[in-house]
């Protein structure tokens, strides 16, 4: 190393230094974001009332879609002696039903599912910062963490608190209303 690059090293050193003994006061942890989406009772609590609101739903495209077998079987028995207009467009009708029953359907679920985790995330979010605020934590860290000793992680204390901040019963949810046809 030469005499100028050690300089440099030293005075870098020097200026760091006082920062290094700032640093061993600051209070960090760390917060397993997944697990807290997967284990909150808030999270459960959510999923619960997206199925209870897209059950009758669920349970319409169930019919329908035993109507569409019952066309298909229609259509697979006397397809052979329909006229060919006739056929065509049974097998146009088929597809159009098998395709647009399941599509209406995932496209609103997937909304409200949207919905519901950006609640959720904005929820544990501020469940996070109440706890690094009454824990007097300088940083706490999440998503992208690709190493954290085991002593820094608050997520069970923080699952903790979650847990004694839900709701004793989620009220019901009202049962999804599929959107209107576009012409």
């Amino acid at each position: 190393m030469t005499q100028a690059m050690m300089k440099k090293a030293l005075l870098i050193a020097s200026l760091l230094l006082p920062f290094g003994a700032a640093l061993a006061d600051i209070k960090v942890a760390v917060v397993n974001v997944p697990r807290l989406l997967e284990e909150a009772p808030q999270a459960k609590t959510a999923m619960k009332a997206l199925q209870d609101e897209f059950a009758p739903r669920q349970r319409d495209i169930m019919k329908q879609q035993q109507d569409l077998k019952a066309k298909e079987d229609k259509l697979n028995r006397d397809g052979a002696v329909m006229a060919e207009a006739e056929r065509r467009n049974a097998e146009k009708d088929l597809r159009e039903g098998q395709r647009d029953l399941q599509h209406e359907y995932v496209e609103d679920l997937n909304l409200r599912r949207n919905e519901e985790l950006g609640k959720l995330q904005r929820s544990l979010l501020q469940e996070v910062q109440g706890f690094a605020k009454s824990g007097n934590y300088d940083l706490v860290v999440g998503d992208g963490v690709l190493y954290a000793k085991e002593a820094l992680d608050i997520t069970a204390q923080v699952l903790t608190a979650l847990q004694q901040h839900a709701p004793a019963a989620a009220a019901p949810a009202k049962p999804a209303t599929p959107a209107p046809k576009s012409p």
